[in-house]
């Protein structure tokens, strides 16, 4: 993958539109920088093309100025042809429907990364913009410094089979079925949760689950320890299977 190219911009002078028609861009020739106020009409015209949810005009006022948001743009020739837009929360402060995306022992202490837009000009899609906006916030959040963030995650539409394609490819797991879950144009549609782990996080695991991983990190040591759990687990999974035990054939 290309370098990642920083650029600054001035927030309150630069005028960021220019309405020009462009060909496929390489992304050798994408610059990444943070949104600033002046891109908020552009802003709101590539999401309003994007995404069938109608946003208020605070939310776009929000994402350009408040730090609050990781709001980056993926820019080629001065002009915006890619956004993503987090947001880091608490664990304990999410939704009822999103709550059960870690393990218990995640909730106090724990941040998670929420990813409420990602979208690249139609033009321009297929050339890897998405993937590297993805990227820059994933490196964001595995970093020393954000070893809280145990989680990053998305609601999506559940039609939406290129942006589920594309998260699944990126290793994000299907965690949830949302009915009902969007508002567009007065009917209701169905969505999906998709949650990527990061810096040890993990799903609320039963016992197997556990156990799997368990035997799954000792294995890559190999050795000794390898054999003796691998002995263990077999012991656990003939007590918790006993049907499955054959029976000694007659001598």
């Amino acid at each position: 993958m290309a370098g990642i190219n920083w650029y600054h911009t001035n927030r309150s002078d630069e005028n960021c539109s220019v309405d020009v028609q462009l060909p496929i861009c390489s992304l050798a020739d994408v610059q990444l920088r943070f949104l600033c106020p002046t891109d908020l009409d552009e802003v709101r015209a590539l999401c309003q093309e994007w995404f069938p949810i109608e946003y208020p005009i605070t939310w776009y006022e929000e994402i350009t100025s408040s730090q609050r948001f990781y709001a980056l743009a993926a820019v080629y020739n001065q002009v915006i042809v890619g956004l993503i837009v987090a947001e880091i929360k608490p664990y304990r402060i999410l939704n009822e429907e999103d709550s059960g995306i870690l393990a218990k022992a995640f909730v106090k202490t724990s941040d998670v990364g929420y990813i409420l837009s990602l979208g690249v000009a139609k033009q321009y899609r297929r050339n890897g913009i998405a993937t590297l906006l993805l990227d820059s916030l994933i490196n964001q959040l595995t970093t020393l410094e954000k070893r809280k963030v145990k989680a990053i995650f998305l609601h999506v539409l559940t039609t939406n089979s290129a942006a589920i394609l594309f998260y699944e490819h990126r290793k994000f797991q299907l965690h949830k079925f949302l009915p009902y879950y969007y508002s567009i144009n007065g009917r209701c549609k169905d969505g999906f949760t998709y949650v990527l782990y990061i810096n040890g996080g993990h799903p609320p695991w039963g016992l197997c689950d556990y156990l799997k991983f368990l035997f799954s990190t000792i294995a890559k040591g190999g050795g000794l320890f390898t054999w003796i759990f691998g002995k263990i687990h077999s012991a656990i999974f003939w007590i918790r299977n006993p049907r499955m035990i054959r029976q000694r054939p007659e001598l």
